[in-house]
């Protein structure tokens, strides 16, 4: 082969691997944009299966209809599953967070309907040792995860937000509501927000009573997470003073809230099936 020619075949050769490469480009791009950041399918899934109580603070999941509508939570969960981390590492922070937030609820509606109708708590799931959160039930970025990852090796220590504890929901009437909607990126400070306005809010799980401060055992388990100077939260009674309002009526009881010279105690904390029946 003369010299020409050799060029030639080389020329030829780098200009199809330049196509191939552009073409793979193209493909992973047009991938990563298919994924529905407005979770469409988990939105609708939510707002037919989770209702407000009328105090607007709780809400209650109808795990009989996730039940019967198994085949498109399995879709909503297959199209989670497929993200890849190279996909999800080139996110915003606030796509990020959504995407961990409606995980962590859509695979913990999945462990509830394992066993479902005959579970009363979501402790019963998991065996002796290994508690539900820590039990390695499904695929996501790629590998074998429980739901102990997504909270506590991703969402707390990644993003530093304390709200997150009201976003991610455990299957009980103790825990903060499963919002009858899905999380999304533009969304996510406002549903945030509104998630502790209604936790602090809700006088079955935070009061003033008694001259003290009773609140959810949240705010003992993840106190540290409050505490790190976000979101002006630099002590966790700054969190209970600048929701005092929703915390009592009582402008006097108010007013120790926020000087933060009001006592704090926790109440048990109410582990039953946050079940609509």
């Amino acid at each position: 082969m003369n010299t020409t020619n050799m060029l030639r075949r080389r020329s030829f050769i780098a200009m199809n691997i330049l196509a191939a490469s552009a073409l793979l480009a193209t493909a992973t791009s047009t991938f990563a944009q298919t994924f529905d950041h407005n979770y469409t399918a988990w939105n609708t899934l939510l707002a037919k299966h989770v209702k407000w109580l009328p105090d607007n603070k709780q809400s209650r999941a109808n795990y009989k209809g996730f039940a019967a509508d198994r085949a498109e939570l399995k879709s909503v969960l297959d199209s989670l599953s497929a993200v890849s981390q190279a996909q999800f590492n080139g996110w915003s922070k606030e796509q990020q967070m959504a995407f961990l937030i409606n995980a962590y609820n859509a695979f913990t509606v999945e462990i509830i309907l394992s066993k479902y109708p005959d579970i009363k708590s979501i402790k019963e799931l998991g065996s002796f040792n290994r508690g539900p959160w820590k039990n390695e039930f499904f695929t996501l970025l790629g590998s074998k995860r429980h739901l102990d990852w997504i909270e506590h090796e991703q969402l707390r220590p990644k993003y530093a937000e304390p709200r997150v504890h009201v976003a991610v929901n455990c299957a009980s009437i103790g825990c903060p509501a499963l919002f009858p909607e899905a999380f999304t990126a533009p969304k996510m400070d406002a549903m945030l927000e509104d998630g502790m306005r209604k936790f602090l809010g809700d006088r079955t799980r935070n009061k003033y009573e008694g001259g003290k401060l009773q609140v959810s055992n949240i705010f003992k388990w993840f106190k540290e997470d409050f505490e790190k100077g976000n979101k002006g939260f630099a002590k966790l009674e700054d969190v209970f003073a600048k929701y005092a309002e929703l915390m009592t009526s009582d402008a006097a009881a108010q007013a120790q809230i926020k000087a933060k010279t009001v006592s704090i105690s926790h109440l048990d904390y109410d582990w039953s099936l946050n079940d609509s029946k």
